[in-house]
């Protein structure tokens, strides 16, 4: 490969991977900034909780149509607008003075991040020959492992400088440098975008999809704030998101050229892969999800402490994902790589689950570790293995639903995450609240001893000081309960990882993926 060829694939390298990361890290980076947002912006928490479920309902509606958008428009096209798109947004996000404002040019800034995870990835694989194919997958998945947990520790460091309105302007100088280098390094494929006669598009589907999959989202977003089925919009959400989704199904299985080809899935590869990659979704942003807010409720730690707490340990995933590549480039199997993967994070679960509530950010060091090489070890073989075995034609398909279904699971894992944690927060309390009533002698005598202290310290009265000594005890015993309930989340994210383990073994390698799981028909095309 000649000097130029190798100069122009390390600036696809570096746009297309710096594009994935920009796109997650505003999944989970206006995360930390919701109360100052909701200050300024003078609204409730959950008025500004439409922020991040706008975004969200954006995405996963537009990724899976990012296959038939760039067949449609020319994937080059396709790339660039959606990056100017992208980067307008967040100009106009950070300029908004009222929430619905706001809320609009985030569902904005979602449609046009959607593109900056598929497309990227299958302009990253072409840029890379057939037997390097697996490199690809392992620079990819760099931005998917970096991309969630850089969102809080950027959003933190934000917060602690400057005004939120500089978490969406960050953006900018990012985009405006990507933009200019899609628009002179990506190469168009041949008869890119010159597809349009005879093109005809599957409106119903566009619809049913939007409908089906944007109010399955509503519902994961928004059904523990709004009490679930005890909802009127969750309810009619709920009925929407079946009919849509069903409807999606049964359309795109029943005509000839469908918006998104779901006749993919019955390749065995692909069909598996979208099951870990569901799961893996949901152990990944999760885990982002629930940590953060362990070390910051329980923990005490400011936002930026937390999440530089999390960069270390991210840090070897990302370090592994090359190395992990380069093996497979070598013909490595992916399966031991998934089998060990899911077992790492199965034991970080259960490591998480044993801390206590004197632990520090260090304490959590070695289960992030595991994680995060647990999520390298199964991203990449599943990155890999999403087009394994598909015709060329159908390769934007298959990343798209990947990439789709990841973020599906995230948006499963933490409703769930947040239903679950507010039962068991209830369940704890309630049973540590048993022993603690007037004449238990071990409760008489932490509480005199506290009342006593009040009294020492502030000068207050009895009857005063035996306020706030209940208010104190109360604060204790919600921290623990807090405490035990997110240890118990991180054990059931390992369940998760342990219902579907089996089915690694039923992944069949062919000797020919094995070389080239990318898929060496994806070259042909190219040339």
């Amino acid at each position: 490969m000649s000097f130029l060829k190798r100069f122009a694939r390390t600036i696809i390298v570096i746009t297309t991977v710096s594009a994935a990361i920009m796109e997650l890290v505003d999944i989970s980076i206006v995360n930390v900034g919701l109360s100052q947002m909701a200050g300024s912006l003078g609204v409730t928490i959950e008025d500004i909780s439409w922020v991040i479920t706008s975004y969200a309902i954006a995405n996963v509606i537009i990724i899976p149509m990012t296959g038939f958008l760039a067949a449609y428009f020319g994937r080059k096209n396709y790339y660039v607008f959606s990056m100017i798109l992208f980067t307008l947004a967040s100009y106009l996000c950070g300029t908004s003075t009222g929430l619905w404002e706001l809320v609009f040019w985030r569902f904005v800034q979602g449609i046009g991040g959607g593109a900056l995870l598929s497309t990227s990835q299958g302009i990253l694989f072409d840029s890379f020959s057939e037997k390097d194919r697996p490199m690809a997958s392992g620079l990819f998945g760099m931005g998917i492992v970096l991309g969630p947990t850089l969102g809080p520790t950027i959003g933190g460091y934000i917060l602690d400088s400057a005004q939120w309105p500089l978490i969406f302007t960050v953006n900018i100088p990012i985009g405006i440098v990507a933009t200019i280098l899609s628009i002179l390094f990506v190469e168009r494929k041949e008869g890119e975008g010159k597809q349009k006669k005879g093109f005809d598009i599957d409106y119903l589907g566009i619809v049913l999809l939007a409908v089906g999959i944007g109010s399955l989202q509503y519902v994961l977003e928004r059904g523990q704030s709004e009490d679930w089925f005890a909802s009127t919009n969750i309810q009619i959400l709920s009925f929407t998101a079946a009919i849509g989704v069903i409807g999606f199904i049964w359309r795109e299985l029943t005509i000839p050229n469908p918006v998104v080809n779901l006749r993919v899935l019955g390749n065995r590869t692909l069909a598996l892969t979208t099951i870990f990659t569901f799961v893996i979704g949901l152990g990944l942003f999760t885990s982002v999800f629930v940590y953060p807010v362990l070390a910051q409720r329980v923990l005490g730690m400011t936002p930026l402490e937390t999440g530089l707490s999390l960069l270390p340990a991210t840090a070897i995933g990302v370090i592994m994902m090359p190395i992990i590549g380069r093996r497979m480039a070598s013909g490595a199997s992916p399966v031991p790589f998934v089998v060990m993967g899911f077992i790492l994070f199965i034991v970080f679960g259960w490591m998480s689950g044993g801390v206590n509530a004197e632990a520090g950010k260090w304490d959590f060091f070695w289960p992030l570790a595991l994680r995060a090489l647990g999520i390298s070890m199964v991203q990449l073989p599943l990155i890999n293995q999403a087009v394994a075995g598909l015709q060329p034609k159908d390769y934007p398909t298959g990343i798209a639903l990947n990439n789709m279904i990841r973020q599906i699971g995230g948006a499963f894992g933490i409703a769930m995450a947040n239903n679950y944690v507010a039962r068991q927060f209830a369940q704890h309390k309630a049973d540590l609240l048993i022993n603690t009533v007037p004449g238990n002698p071990a409760f008489d005598e932490r509480l005199n001893t506290m009342v006593q202290g009040m009294m020492s310290r502030t000068g207050a009265a009895f009857n005063d000081a035996t306020a706030m000594a209940y208010k104190q005890m109360n604060f204790v015993i919600e921290k623990q309960a807090y405490l035990m309930t997110y240890l118990d989340t991180f054990r059931l994210i390992s369940l998760f990882f342990m219902a579907v383990f089996p089915l690694v073994f039923f992944i069949r390698i062919k000797k020919r993926e094995i070389q080239s799981p990318a898929a060496k028909a994806s070259m042909d095309e190219a040339h």
